[in-house]
């Protein structure tokens, strides 16, 4: 009987390995059995009788595309900034720092990935006014069956549903850190290869959805390639495994991108993925893939990357790339020559108390004093981190200094591509008063834009003593930072965990991957790593002054940029204070800590309840 294990979750930075949930495992056994079951007795010697049309798949016929760049128009600008066509003062105090982002957005230096981000934000805009009007005029209960109908928990096919040209699977509103996608499938005798494919949604201009990830298994020379295409830029890098060579310093998530006995790996330049074979092929024995015999392959979703397990044991990884990421993927695609029994995606973003529009006092943001409050928190988020939120507000969100108004925390989200998250996103908006919208498609680019608006809003909306900036996945011990802040200067302050010396990522395909043209120099100035920092006032008024008068440079690391943006604070206007303080983990979990990053949902929840019951910051492992 084929041995169907939990997938092994790794994190970045982590000395320890989590077991998935072993409920996700259990169903995805009951599902392996049956479906087996299922093919042991149907007549499976045809097994071409269900197998997906090749030709039907987007992506695998096109032609190398001509490069087409994107165009910010001011018809898109006046569009995004207008406020006509959504009424109501309520309604509107998700945009506050929205309507002043004008200024920063039309720079004639702008980061590259601006005018894609504002030419899909004015259609997702589009598309999300149009549903907030036809919501107006349905009743309570026809909204909430939208709730559940709009973001399931689950989607699943079996047998019968998988002919035919329509994807395997639909997945309505993406795909987050922690979800997975099981597959049981048969590949025909005579096949030569197929393709599993994650196809995004849309993108504005472009005839054919994107390909997130195909996965094109090769029996001919025993091969797994993985690779990525959109209509703007075609086919990028592939990874091929095997290879023989060193394999030990590419990792995703401390995994390696290839298995051992699978071999290393290759990345090459490729139009498609119909390269010719290296000689490097697996033999028969080692492929994790045979002909006519079933096989379960699970593709989760870590920090960094995708990553595959077959029959149970990791196979391959591939890293995130840039405006290609989990959220993105709409719809599961297989193609060639195998024959599907089962589907299964789990672990999908839902909307939390989805089943009711029945909101907890505790959880909404707690009204604010006319005067400056202590301190400023932006959470960076993603759309579809329903979770994330919903864990934050049910935790440290739950602070005295919090709930009291000394602390405000608000959500910084840019819009989404499915038009179903973005209707979600603007309930829980309405419902909880503690998201701010940005007026672009949260790109990773473009990042330092929010930064930017974070310093807007710490300044012109919420003015605050401090301003921290932080991620949907960091705990915060509220307390311990207040009090750790009595002692430091209420000025010219950088404070978090400071990296003195470090230089730029020139390796190609790195998600921090910076041209020479982008940062000549070799080192760069002191900044404060990503999931928390905290800045003086005085340094946020500069930052939005400097942007709003284009004397600062914008630059895509948006923690590294804050750091570039002090050191000509230092440098012109007073001597900055850097405080480093290593209670601020980067990547684990250590006790007696500030802030703890790369925390699900579950372990958010969990350090909270060690905190409230034993006072101490002890970590959930």
């Amino acid at each position: 009987m084929m041995q169907v294990m939990p997938v092994v979750r790794f994190k970045a930075g982590f000395t320890t390995v989590r077991m998935r949930n072993w409920s996700v495992g259990i169903s995805i056994m009951v599902l392996t059995l049956i479906t087996i079951i299922r093919y042991d007795q149907s007549d499976h010697k045809n097994p071409t009788n269900h197998t997906t049309d090749d030709s039907s798949i987007e992506g695998e016929s096109v032609q190398e595309p001509a490069k087409k760049p994107h165009f910010m128009t001011l018809e898109d600008l006046d569009y995004l900034f207008s406020n006509m066509s959504i009424s109501g003062g309520e309604e509107l105090n998700s945009l506050l720092v929205w309507s002043r982002m004008r200024p920063f957005l039309e720079r004639p230096d702008a980061l590259p990935e601006t005018a894609q981000g504002i030419e899909e934000a004015t259609l997702a805009m589009k598309d999300l006014v149009f549903l907030i009007n036809k919501e107006k005029g349905a009743s309570s209960a026809l909204v909430s069956k939208e709730l559940v109908r709009n973001c399931p928990d689950f989607v699943t096919a079996f047998d019968g549903d998988l002919s035919g040209l329509r994807p395997v699977l639909e997945l309505p509103c993406g795909l987050v850190e922690d979800s997975s996608i099981t597959l049981v499938g048969v590949p025909d005798e005579q096949s030569k290869s197929f393709q599993i494919q994650l196809v995004g949604s849309g993108l504005s201009g472009e005839t054919r959805r994107p390909i997130i990830l195909r996965y094109n298994v090769n029996f001919s020379k025993p091969s797994i390639v993985q690779n990525t295409w959109t209509e703007q830029l075609g086919w990028g890098n592939e990874v091929r495994c095997p290879y023989h060579g060193s394999f030990k310093n590419h990792l995703v998530d401390e995994l390696p991108l290839c298995n051992k006995q699978t071999g290393g790996i290759t990345s090459e330049e490729s139009s498609n993925d119909k390269a010719t074979m290296d000689s490097s092929s697996l033999s028969n024995a080692n492929f994790p893939f045979l002909k006519g015999s079933p096989f379960t392959a699970t593709l989760w979703f870590g920090v960094e990357g995708f990553h595959m397990t077959i029959n149970g044991q990791q196979e391959t990884s591939f890293v995130y790339r840039e405006k290609l990421e989990p959220w993105l993927v709409s719809a599961v695609k297989v193609s060639g020559g195998l024959k599907m029994l089962s589907a299964l995606a789990t672990r999908l973003p839902i909307p939390d108390e989805h089943a009711s529009l029945v909101i907890e006092e505790k959880l909404k943001a707690p009204s604010l004093p006319g005067t400056r409050i202590e301190l400023l928190m932006g959470v960076f988020s993603t759309g579809n981190n329903f979770k994330r939120r919903m864990a934050l507000r049910r935790s440290w969100m739950q602070y005295e200094a919090v709930r009291s108004g000394k602390v405000a925390v608000r959500f910084l989200i840019g819009l989404h591509t499915n038009e179903k998250v973005n209707i979600e996103m603007w309930r829980k908006a309405k419902a909880y008063g503690d998201i701010q919208f940005m007026p672009f498609v949260d790109y990773y680019g473009l990042l330092s834009l929010k930064t930017v608006a974070l310093c807007i809003l710490g300044t012109k909306v919420i003015p605050a003593k401090y301003i921290m900036k932080t991620d949907d996945d960091a705990f915060v011990w509220i307390d311990e930072l207040l009090s750790s802040l009595k002692e430091k200067p209420s000025s010219a302050l950088l404070y978090g965990l400071i990296s003195f010396a470090s230089s730029p990522d020139r390796k190609q395909g790195s998600k921090w991957f910076i041209r020479k043209e982008e940062w000549p120099l070799d080192s760069y100035p002191p900044w404060a790593r990503g999931p928390g920092y905290i800045i003086s006032h005085d340094i946020a008024k500069f930052v939005v002054k400097g942007h709003r008068q284009r004397d600062l440079r914008l630059f895509k690391l948006e923690d590294v940029a804050m750091g570039i943006w002090i050191q000509q604070f230092n440098q012109t206007i007073k001597r900055v204070k850097y405080i480093n303080d290593k209670r601020f983990h980067n990547s684990d979990c250590k006790s007696n800590y500030i802030l703890v990053h790369y925390q699900t949902p579950r372990l958010i929840l969990c350090l909270w309840e060690k905190l409230r019951k034993e006072s101490q910051s002890i970590c959930c492992e």
